[in-house]
């Protein structure tokens, strides 16, 4: 009972960065834009350090070679997610404002649903696998919930309906968690399954979506700035790996 009080908590906590939103109200386009390159960065650094420093060294001890096959499904369904759903950006110069509120949203309470799975996952395997997956999941959500927030605005919707919205979509990773909980249950080999999952999500998320962006960066003192904060990302979790393990 305490472990399952543990994981809705972590996740309505999650849930929660969606509101980080409302920063973007206070700051201006400029200073905004330098938080985020920083937070983007040490985000694909810490998705990364998840990955390697904890997931899949507990998914290969516990399922082999049967692992190994399970990490790459996760990459190959947050490609089919993120190709098919497409909920990060609208691709096409003239595409209707309103069609794009509504992908945001849905495609984000899909992501915002695997989250809730993944922190339960981490957490019926063991508690430091679940807080490091925990933080993980939160230092990539702020960068992205703050890009959701302002493409949201950008599709026509008032700030507060925007964070409302937003909000209600990251609310979603609740209910991937209490499935989790209760399929897990029934199925006991469903947590190392989704463990390998959110291993090969993670590295999708930093090596497709994060990394290119940042290459896209000319500036070498921006450069500079963006490396230092992505391996800072990966020292952060591997420290975190090391004293909680």
């Amino acid at each position: 009972m305490q472990i399952n009080l543990i994981i809705i908590l972590s996740t309505l906590i999650v849930s929660l960065i969606s509101i980080v939103g409302m920063v973007t109200l206070t700051l201006k386009k400029k200073i905004l834009k330098q938080i985020l390159f920083i937070l983007v960065a040490f985000s694909a650094g810490s998705l990364l350090g998840a990955a390697f420093f904890d997931i899949l060294p507990e998914v290969v001890e516990s399922s082999g070679a049967a692992g190994i096959s399970y990490i790459l499904a996760g990459i190959m369904i947050f490609f089919i997610i993120e190709k098919y759903i497409n909920w990060h950006h609208c691709h096409e110069g003239d595409c209707d404002v309103k069609p794009l509120a509504v992908l945001n949203l849905v495609g984000d309470g899909i992501h915002n649903l695997i989250d809730g799975a993944l922190i339960a996952a981490s957490y019926l395997y063991n508690f430091h696998l679940g807080l490091i997956t925990t933080i993980a999941v939160i230092l990539h959500e702020i960068p992205q919930e703050l890009g959701d927030f302002a493409i949201l605005i950008h599709a026509g919707l008032k700030p507060k309906k925007a964070l409302f919205l937003n909000f209600l979509s990251a609310l979603v990773a609740i209910l991937g968690s209490v499935a989790t909980l209760f399929f897990a249950k029934s199925f006991q080999n469903i947590v190392p399954i989704l463990l390998s999952i959110a291993g090969g999500g993670f590295i999708y998320l930093a090596l497709v979506d994060i990394i290119p962006d940042m290459h896209k960066e000319l500036d070498k003192k921006i450069v500079v700035i963006q490396s230092v904060a992505l391996f800072s990302g990966l020292a952060v979790m591997f420290l975190l790996s090391r004293v909680l393990g």
